[in-house]
């Protein structure tokens, strides 16, 4: 029976050792199989391996037909990237217990993937270079049979066959474990296109699904959160980011969001200079970067919150320029392929598209809710929050409604011309923007008229801030200069005798009016 165990990797003079998993058994040592014989072994192993194409099924199958024919107490299977001269133990197994537990060495210190030719070892393994099974130095295995896995000239991976008993292998099983090796070779070439095929496929589904998601979407952070979730399911990291490229020259790096178990601090700043700038910026390529550690493209800023592991950009690029970066980490050494570059890029194309709607939307938004003159959110804009606010006052959130109404603006807009009367409403525009506080809201009314919807605050608050409007407007360099004076009402919403906006609204406008009446009237500027 296999069974499924821990495990941990120790070095052991010039091999490695795997740890034997928990409770050990036994296996007979199978005998050689004849010359006369090979022909139908290779006959039930291609049978057997041909129709298998999920790796794990496919790895417990290899090791299944090696050990009917080759004595097999332990065993295992890696798979070799040549690009990093990584090679990867996907399969290993210690008289009968099983584990897939990945163990990563350098490939050309193989002797097998180095040289692409099988090695016979029938004792002292620990001096050449193989992993070497076994539980302790006095319980290792003695002799080993390995044999490298080629496809049309691509190294695959090598399999190797151990004994705890010395000399125990002979030319013939060589020979035999390399054709086993040869066909096991075809079965993981074909198993690994089937596997990155079926990728494709879900990663295609998902990106279209996702495009048509974003492309639905009018908010920049719902675009944001919706781009992120989508990083994280299709590339299958730990944790993803959209940095924004801000400054003059935009240059200037700022984490716009982040998702997943590597979640980057939002509106963490750095320069995006050096070769990484230059990549993303300038030659607007995707970046990967294999060890975070130790890489020098990491930015410093970002350095002390990425400790380990590896990661990849891809430009986010709007009419022709990169506006952001989107970034997928993995919190373990990984090898980023160019597929998943790619796939990165094409998901960074998407982004950048549904970004770009958003920011147009929302312009848009902005251009229908504000004032052209002052900037200030326009009477549309004003109906909408106070809407809001009243349906909050009515639970029992205070509410002061204030209305500032400039004196005799006809007159100084008539005497100076209209740029004078612009910059006068633009002038006071600015003062009131400048006192109001974040969570409150100051709006061009209409005309001369301007109006702040002061939340959670009474009436002392309320003219707290109407004598900072005050001061300022005297001390202003436009509208002291032209004496202005403007009038003030202001209403504290009363949800016994006030329903709606209209009557808050007209409480203030009241106030003002009684306040126009009380008060002399001022002298008039002459031309």
């Amino acid at each position: 029976m296999v069974r499924t165990g821990t495990f941990t990797p120790r070095p052991w003079k010039h091999g490695r050792r795997i740890s034997k998993l928990s409770m050990p058994k036994s296996e007979a040592r199978a005998e050689p199989p004849k010359s006369t014989e090979r022909y139908r072994v290779f006959l039930d192993t291609t049978r057997a391996l041909t129709g298998t194409l999920s790796s794990d099924e496919l790895f417990e199958a290899i090791h299944r037909e090696t050990a009917e024919v080759l004595e097999a107490s332990g065993f295992y299977i890696s798979l070799y990237d040549q690009g990093r001269d990584l090679a990867t133990v996907v399969y290993y197994a210690d008289r009968g217990d099983v584990s897939r537990v990945g163990v990563a060495y350098r490939g050309s210190d193989s002797e097998v993937i180095r040289t692409q030719r099988a090695s016979m070892v029938n004792e002292h393994l620990d001096d050449r270079s193989l992993l070497v099974l076994g539980d302790d130095d006095t319980d290792v295995t003695s002799s080993a049979i390995s044999a490298p896995m080629i496809h049309k000239g691509r190294m695959i991976g090598a399999i190797s066959a151990q004994s705890y008993d010395a000399e125990a292998y002979s030319e013939d099983d060589l020979t035999m474990l390399q054709g086993i090796a040869d066909l096991s070779a075809v079965a993981i070439d074909n198993a690994q296109q089937f596997a990155e095929l079926q990728q494709r496929r879900r990663e295609a589904e998902q990106i279209e699904e996702i495009g048509r998601a974003l492309t639905s979407e009018r908010d920049p952070k719902e675009v944001l959160g919706k781009v992120i979730a989508a990083v994280l399911a299709v590339l299958d990291v730990d944790g993803a980011s959209v940095w924004l490229c801000e400054g003059p020259n935009g240059k200037v790096g700022r984490i716009a969001d982040a998702g997943g178990e590597i979640s980057l601090p939002v509106g963490l700043t750095w320069d995006l200079d050096g070769e990484l700038g230059e990549k993303l910026l300038e030659m607007h390529k995707p970046v990967i970067i294999d060890d975070l550690a130790s890489s020098p493209l990491v930015p410093d800023a970002l350095r002390e919150h990425l400790e380990a592991g590896s990661s990849i950009g891809a430009p986010l690029t709007i009419a022709g320029r990169v506006g952001g970066i989107l970034t997928a980490g993995s919190r373990r050494p990984r090898h980023f392929t160019d597929d998943d570059a790619a796939v990165l890029q094409r998901l960074a194309s998407q982004a950048s598209i549904a970004l770009e709607n958003a920011r147009l939307h929302a312009n848009l938004q902005a251009l229908s809710l504000t004032d052209p003159l002052t900037g200030l959110p326009n009477r549309r804009r004003l109906q909408i929050h106070l809407d809001k606010e009243v349906a909050a006052a009515r639970r029992g959130r205070s509410l002061v409604v204030v209305v500032f109404d400039l004196d005799n603006f006809k007159h100084y807009n008539d005497t100076f011309g209209h740029l004078v009367g612009d910059d006068i409403l633009r002038a006071f525009a600015q003062i009131l923007d400048d006192e109001n506080r974040a969570m409150n809201l100051v709006a061009r009314y209409g005309g001369d008229e301007f109006m702040s919807v002061l939340s959670e605050s009474d009436a002392d608050g309320a003219r707290f801030y109407v004598n900072r409007v005050k001061d300022r407007l005297v001390s202003d360099a436009i509208l002291g200069e032209y004496g202005l004076g403007v009038s003030i009402g202001l209403a504290e919403f009363d949800p016994a005798s006030m329903k709606s906006t209209a009557d808050v609204i007209q409480a203030a406008d009241m106030d003002m009016y009684s306040a126009k009446g009380h008060r002399p009237e001022e002298p008039q500027t002459e031309s």
